[in-house]
């Protein structure tokens, strides 16, 4: 599978997801789609459709996004650091899409990695488990936590 970001794909994106992912933008706490979903699947990046995070990975850590302890392919994030608003932290990024992401902070679980990937929604599409398959996903299967 091919991931890549187009004008057509950018032309789709809601406000919101436009703000977040092209304009590097931050979605309110507990507002976004996906902070309390528990079903197993996958998210990939809304404009690439690149495969980001496992749903065995993601966690509660009570901030408002969705939390993952790490990617579920490393080459699909880029790390950089970033020193807007006056303070030092590492932005995420999709490798394809180039898609602002939300950023990586070291107060994740210890025992899962010390990592925390806090990660807009809006820049999130979630596949469940069940239609994996379908949309191109099997071969992330075996990383995704039984039903």
């Amino acid at each position: 599978m091919t991931y890549a970001k187009t004008d057509e794909l950018v032309r789709k994106l809601t406000p919101e997801q436009y703000r977040v992912t092209q304009q590097s933008g931050t979605e309110r706490p507990f507002t976004g789609e996906y902070n309390d979903n528990k079903r197993p699947g996958i998210y990939v990046d809304i404009v690439s459709g690149e495969p980001l995070f496992a749903s065995a990975d993601k966690f509660d850590s009570g901030c408002g996004w969705p939390s993952f302890t790490k990617p579920i392919v490393s080459e699909n994030v880029n790390e950089l650091r970033d020193n807007s608003h006056g303070l030092i932290r590492t932005e995420v990024r999709s490798a394809h899409g180039d898609s602002h992401l939300g950023h990586v902070f070291p107060d994740g679980p210890q025992d899962r990695g010390g990592l925390r990937y806090c990660i807009n929604s809006a820049a999130l599409r979630f596949i469940p488990r069940g239609e994996m398959e379908a949309e191109g996903y099997g071969a992330f299967i075996n990383q995704v936590e039984d039903i």
